[in-house]
């Protein structure tokens, strides 16, 4: 009988522990893969703070911003990796052409006639405490007010204005 309780803990441990490993804090979005013992490690220790500059859209307008989906994955990697939630900061700033994919849903309906595939995504990054702010000189060129847009979204003066802002702060910023 000790031998298979040993036999089991020693099974189940390290499945729990991998279980673990891979907890998502977005769930269904950013996906990751583990990578063993990299040669450059992590530093779990402080924040990471980074802000993705967004400022263009994909032709597919079924599918969500795959630069969206990126800061998901940042977010649930680094979580993988032993950063503290707590230690992550992410912010998107959106501009261009990538407007239209953070359109409420009776806008983007108007626009492509189906429900905007972005919007659960971007409810869970700001559920995961990450900021959504939208360039105010691209809503006025554009004609898109306030109620135009998913509502955890944040407009500021323009992009440029939140870049060298969160950049001020400690931002790192990542331009795809």
């Amino acid at each position: 009988m000790k031998n298979t309780l040993f036999i089991v803990v020693l099974f189940i441990i390290p499945v729990m522990m991998y279980a673990q490993k891979k907890a998502e804090i977005i769930s269904g979005y950013g996906e990751t893969f583990e990578v063993s013992n990299p040669d450059f490690k992590t530093d779990t220790h402080n924040s990471l703070k980074v802000v993705f500059d967004v400022g263009r859209t994909f032709e597919d307008s079924t599918s969500i911003n795959p630069l969206f989906n990126t800061a998901a994955r940042y977010v649930n990697m680094h979580v993988n990796a032993g950063v503290p939630a707590k230690n992550i900061n992410v912010a998107l700033v959106v501009h261009g052409d990538a407007i239209t994919d953070i359109l409420s849903n009776n806008r983007y309906q108007e626009k492509y006639g189906i429900d905007n595939p972005n919007a659960t995504l971007i409810n869970a990054l700001s559920g995961a405490g990450v900021q959504v702010i939208l360039c105010g000189q691209t809503t006025a060129y554009r004609g898109v007010s306030k109620k135009d847009i998913l509502p955890e979204t944040h407009i500021a003066l323009s992009a440029m204005t939140a870049l060298v802002q969160l950049q001020n702060g400690n931002y790192r910023l990542i331009n795809f």
